[in-house]
């Protein structure tokens, strides 16, 4: 369990955040300069708070009311930045021992050849940093942290630096710490298809204040995203059930109270559940039931609120059920529509705008 609650003015900007939480990755997202960082290094002791307490498990790291600071060698917390800052004199063994070297031997219940197994990297042990690809050197980031035994992992937008295939390979890497090693883990990131995949709970930062609590199908859906632009800047997170798998076609299906969607190629043993990220302007809208067309999923649901933006309108769909889903048109479409709160709808989502690569798995009971 996590537990923060922190308030800091640097000059003009004020930080205030409080949140917990005791299952799973907590996401911190936002724009850049929402204070995500700056939360990050006073959970770590980079940065005193003015007020406030951090813990973790029940260790009180920091509670200025009762003036304990635990300085931040001491807090046995992993840190992993853009940056894989690597010793370059060191070996990749050896910068992993390095790491080791910081938990005390009463803690150390994470298996080096675990970590190596785990995360890949055991034809690295022998290579020096500057020889390693930018995704080998995460790797080697993420493993020193982990074999530091931490009471807790921070992620400060590791992939940042990444390309997105690189990216794609070290996601799962991810989840399977998450499941395998029993660390909280504060993950910061501005992108939503790392938020939606890897977190149980985000925090959404807003000029130093947090602004929405909750799992990723909420609170994502109910948030824009950190683009700049508005109109690309809405997505929306659904939990959804695998359902059958068409091997003629390379298909699954991906199945929901509302209706049914296909995703190109596997997405994991059928009933199980699984997330997805639908990109508000990849949603078209129908007053009634789509036919004769080539879009492979068809999602129900009432208009629950239409907001203008320019020439362009944000639909918010309650979908059949339970759920919500976001869509952009532009004003005319939904004035021709006669689109208005209350309104049955149909919400026509292509195959070909689903990003597969991005699925998340959940389990199925959960709810959006």
């Amino acid at each position: 369990m996590i537990d923060v609650a922190l308030r800091r003015q640097f000059g003009a900007f004020s930080l205030d955040v409080a949140f917990k939480n005791g299952d799973g990755i907590t996401a911190l997202f936002g724009r850049s300069g929402s204070g995500k960082s700056t939360t990050l290094a006073l959970i770590a002791g980079l940065e005193r708070p003015d007020a406030g307490h951090v813990m973790v498990d029940g260790h009180v790291l920091t509670d200025v009311a009762k003036n304990i600071f635990v300085p931040p060698y001491r807090r046995r917390i992993g840190l992993v930045f853009q940056d894989s800052h690597l010793f370059p004199h060191l070996s990749v063994g050896q910068n992993l021992r390095f790491g080791r070297w910081f938990a005390p031997r009463d803690a150390r219940r994470v298996d080096f050849d675990a970590v190596v197994t785990t995360l890949g990297i055991s034809a690295l042990l022998k290579r020096a940093p500057n020889t390693l690809s930018g995704g080998e050197r995460q790797r080697v980031a993420i493993g020193r942290a982990l074999l530091s035994c931490p009471r807790l992992l921070l992620f400060d937008e590791p992939f940042a630096a990444l390309d997105v295939e690189r990216r794609l390979e070290i996601l799962p890497l991810i989840e399977t710490l998450r499941d395998s090693f029993d660390i909280p883990i504060v993950y910061v990131s501005h992108a939503i298809e790392e938020v939606a995949r890897l977190a149980s709970c985000v925090v959404v930062l807003d000029n130093g204040r947090v602004t929405a609590i909750g799992p990723p199908e909420n609170v994502l859906t109910a948030s824009a995203s950190a683009s700049d632009d508005p109109r690309f800047g809405h997505s929306s997170v659904l939990t959804m059930t695998i359902g059958t798998r068409d091997e003629t076609y390379g298909l699954t299906e991906l199945l929901h109270s509302a209706g049914k969607i296909a995703l190109a190629g596997a997405a994991g043993p059928e009933g199980s559940g699984a997330r997805i990220i639908v990109k508000a302007t990849d949603v078209t809208l129908a007053k009634g039931p789509p036919s004769q067309m080539s879009t492979q999923g068809t999602l129900t649901g009432r208009v629950e609120s239409v907001a203008f933006d320019g020439p362009f309108a944000i639909v918010t769909i309650a979908l059949e059920g339970e759920g919500r889903l976001t869509a952009m048109a532009t004003r005319r479409a939904v004035a021709e529509l006669g689109l208005k709160a209350g309104e049955a709808v149909f919400a026509l989502i292509k195959t070909v705008a689903l990003d597969e690569r991005t699925l998340a798995r959940s389990n199925p009971q959960e709810k959006s």
